[in-house]
């Protein structure tokens, strides 16, 4: 209709501007994840902070990713201690894996295929003749769901869901993903991951893959740092860190951290650094059990972990070159470490492994619990 007319027809011109209002109210209340306040980006994706008062996380349901984590130091200046991109379109194009929750098998399937009840998988090969963190589209590189969203109070949480289907990137089964990121104490971060099988079985094995520095993301290396992680055992690899099957003692090793150790003191016994799987002491079963302590004497921020998984990946950012990070700071070899607790790398293929074949009826759960400490200088 030609604007002349609107106007000189007042019935016509109240209406289409109702009509525009009400259109405009409508996509305003559709742009949060279930009327949740969030800031949101192209395809339905969005950021999502916690915030308890005292530290704050940012997520995005891209890949249900943590983007920032703000810590205090012993100073009281916060810094963010993750490393990743000013940008969530970056992340789309990222191959670090920065933040995310990878899967449907976190780590590396040798040779790209397996069998299970008899059937050969196929798989899709995206490190060499291998599958790494659920090949390519993984659970990083999808749009999760956000079912559930606090952001303040005493325990503010978000649960991101994804549903992934039968043979995508050769796994067989439908599956059922909910990662839950909750604030559960003053310096306390708690990741939640459970997935069910829809109807056959299927292999599992999430993780979660933050990049830690805890001098800050801009604040260099980390081989300044100290490191103890309760595994007195490790998953030995070949040239290209499948493992062999074989569970070995650290005793004698670089690998042992049993003991508190700089970092930059055992990482020059070894190749690039760090990037191994380690059989973590304690009970079987799914009691929570001590992972590993990181301090930055700097600035007075430590990190303890603990989870109920068998094993934990712990990586130091050996192959991270040249890339350009939040506020333009360039991360290079180092610049973060990896602490990813997991079933151990390519169960599938290793019976004396800890199974993670997750069959129908049954529940795969995951969970770690980040705990921060900050340490104050005496006056």
């Amino acid at each position: 209709m030609p604007i002349s007319m609107m106007y000189k027809s007042p019935t016509v011109f109240y209406t289409m501007m109702m009509m525009i209002i009400i259109t405009s109210f409508v996509l305003l209340c559709g742009s949060g994840a279930g009327g949740v306040s969030a800031s949101k980006h192209e395809d339905n994706i969005g950021i999502y902070e916690l915030n308890n008062g005292h530290f704050s996380v940012k997520l995005t349901n891209w890949g249900a990713t943590i983007i920032s984590l703000l810590l205090p130091d012993k100073n009281g200046k916060f810094a963010d201690v993750v490393l990743g991109y000013d940008s969530v379109r970056t992340y789309k194009n990222d191959s670090t894996y920065f933040g995310a929750i990878v899967g449907r098998v976190a780590n590396r399937i040798g040779g790209a295929r397996f069998i299970l009840n008899g059937t050969r998988y196929e798989l899709d090969a995206n490190e060499q003749q291998s599958m790494l963190h659920g090949g390519h589209p993984g659970f990083s590189d999808m749009v999760w769901e956000v079912t559930k969203y606090k952001r303040y109070g005493e325990s503010p949480r978000t649960m991101f869901t994804y549903h992934r289907f039968d043979g995508e990137e050769g796994f067989p089964r439908d599956l059922k993903v909910m990662v839950t990121y909750s604030l559960v104490g003053k310096f306390k971060l708690s990741v939640k991951m459970v997935a069910e099988s829809q109807n056959k079985a299927t292999p599992v094995n999430l993780a979660q893959h933050t990049y830690w520095n805890l001098g800050g993301h801009d604040s260099g290396d980390i081989l300044s740092g100290k490191i103890q992680i309760f595994g007195s055992h490790i998953t030995p690899t070949n040239d290209q860190l499948i493992p062999t099957g074989r569970i070995v003692s650290v005793k004698g090793t670089p690998y042992d951290l049993l003991e508190p150790r700089v970092i930059k003191s055992k990482i020059k016994e070894l190749t690039k650094g760090f990037d191994i799987n380690y059989v973590l002491d304690g009970e079987k079963g799914k009691k929570m059990k001590r992972v590993a302590v990181v301090w930055d004497e700097k600035s007075g921020r430590s990190m303890r972990l603990t989870t109920d998984a068998p094993g934990v990946q712990f990586y130091t950012g050996n192959n991270i070159e040249d890339v350009k990070g939040k506020g333009g700071y360039v991360y290079e070899a180092h610049a973060g470490l990896c602490l990813e607790t997991q079933g151990f790398p390519d169960s599938v293929n290793h019976p004396n492994f800890p199974s993670q074949i997750v069959n129908p009826g049954q529940v795969y759960k995951h969970h770690m619990l980040f705990m921060f400490s900050i340490h104050q200088e005496s006056k």
